[in-house]
C-alpha cells in the first residue's frame, strides 16, 4: 500500500495519476479514491480540486489534447501559411488519434466524447479554435491564406479534422493506411485555406 504524502501536490501530479488509472481500467471503473491512492494523497486532496471524476477527466482531456498542437507548432517551427498550418493540423490530428488516452477512451468509454461531438464545445475545442484563428489571421496578413473570417475558417478546419480523428479506422485497410489518410487531411486543409 502506498503512503500518503505530507508535501504539497500539484494538479499535474493528480492528473498524471488519473491518466494512469484511466489507462489501466477506463473511466467508468476509476474512482476518485483510485486517483488519490495512485497519487499517494488523501481523497480530500483530490476532492479539493475536482468535485467528481467527470470534472477531473475533463481537465485531463484538456491538458492532454490542447497542448499537442502547441507543442508540434513550437517543435516544427510552424510556418504561418496555409501549408504550415495544414501540416501542423494533420500531425496534431494523427497524434491525438494514436494517443493511448484517446484510444482507451474510444475503446472503453466512448460516451465521454459524445457531448463534445454532438452537444457542446469544450475547453479543448475552444483552445484549439483560438490557436487556429490566430494562426489563420497571421497567415492572412502575410497573404498566404484567402480573405475571410478566421473564426469561421478555424471552425471548419476543426470540423474537418474531427472526421479524420474519429473515423480513420473505418476508412483504412490493406490498400490505404492511416498515414495516407492523414496526408490527405493536410492537403484538404491547405486547399481549403488557400
Amino acid at each position: 500500500m502506498s503512503t500518503i504524502r505530507n508535501s504539497p501536490i500539484e494538479d499535474d501530479d493528480l492528473l498524471d495519476a488519473a491518466r494512469a488509472c484511466l489507462l489501466a481500467v477506463g473511466w467508468r471503473r476509476t474512482t476518485m479514491t483510485d486517483v488519490a491512492r495512485k497519487a499517494g494523497v488523501s481523497r480530500m486532496s483530490v476532492y479539493r480540486r475536482w468535485p467528481d471524476m467527470s470534472a477531473l477527466t475533463a481537465d485531463l482531456m484538456v491538458r492532454e489534447w490542447s497542448t499537442i498542437g502547441y507543442r508540434l507548432a513550437a517543435r516544427d517551427g510552424m510556418r504561418l501559411d496555409a501549408s504550415g498550418i495544414a501540416r501542423t493540423v494533420a500531425a496534431a490530428a494523427r497524434e491525438v488519434h494514436e494517443g493511448e488516452l484517446f484510444r482507451k477512451i474510444v475503446d472503453v468509454d466512448p460516451e465521454l466524447l459524445l457531448p463534445y461531438l454532438l452537444v457542446r464545445r469544450g475547453r479543448t475545442q475552444t483552445t484549439l479554435l483560438e490557436s487556429l484563428a490566430t494562426g489563420i489571421t497571421a497567415a492572412q496578413e502575410a497573404g498566404s491564406v484567402r480573405s475571410g473570417e478566421p473564426e469561421l475558417f478555424a471552425r471548419s478546419v476543426l470540423l474537418m479534422t474531427y472526421g479524420f480523428v474519429f473515423s480513420v479506422p473505418t476508412m483504412s485497410d490493406e490498400d490505404i493506411d492511416e498515414t495516407d489518410l492523414f496526408g490527405q487531411l493536410a492537403i484538404a486543409v491547405e486547399n481549403y485555406l488557400r
